[in-house]
């Protein structure tokens, strides 16, 4: 399996989550109420599972070992929008987990931010994993021997292992323990 393969198996979970979020955006826009249980539930899916689990493999594993190669311009130039499209996610998460705290708080006009995010993460997300699956991540390969390859799927294997342990250490260590 090429170090590409389980990033692409969870591009399907993140589109199967996105297209979730879609609906229960047009069930927010039909009874004009949030749900902010689910909004809690989407926001750590994305946070945990898209960004920290998956981009955290690209760009601390694949990303870091491109970044390394002589790259062609194009190549390069798509890894550098990628991280970019990253930070816009992460930005677009910060913003929705701001709005729905000014929801619950009784502020009904953040049903609005709160609908622009998860419209914005509804129509971003697709585009993101077409441009990583159809256009970079194959030809990418190429720059790579077998035993680089190799190296980078027992990497992505460990990041996964121990990414459970993490996120809770961090829970315990933000809480003073």
């Amino acid at each position: 399996m090429l170090p590409i393969g389980p990033l692409m198996i969870e591009h399907r979970l993140i589109e199967r989550m996105i297209a979730v979020m879609g609906l229960r955006l047009r069930e927010f826009d039909v009874t004009g109420k949030a749900d902010v249980d689910f909004i809690d539930e989407a926001v750590d899916f994305i946070r945990t599972y898209a960004d920290r689990c998956h981009h955290g493999k690209e760009e601390d594993i694949l990303f870091r070992e491109l970044a390394k190669k002589e790259l062609s311009k194009e190549h390069r130039q798509i890894m550098q929008d990628l991280i970019g499209e990253h930070a816009i996610a992460r930005d677009t998460v910060r913003n929705l987990v701001e709005a729905r705290l000014h929801y619950a708080a009784g502020d009904d006009d953040a049903l609005g931010k709160i609908t622009h995010s998860i419209s914005f993460l509804v129509e971003f997300y697709p585009k993101h994993i077409e441009k990583e699956d159809k256009h970079f991540f194959m030809p990418i390969m190429d720059y790579f021997t077998s035993e680089e390859k190799d190296a980078m799927l027992k990497e992505g294997f460990e990041f996964d292992r121990s990414l459970i342990h993490a996120k809770y250490r961090d829970i315990v260590e933000r809480y003073g323990g």
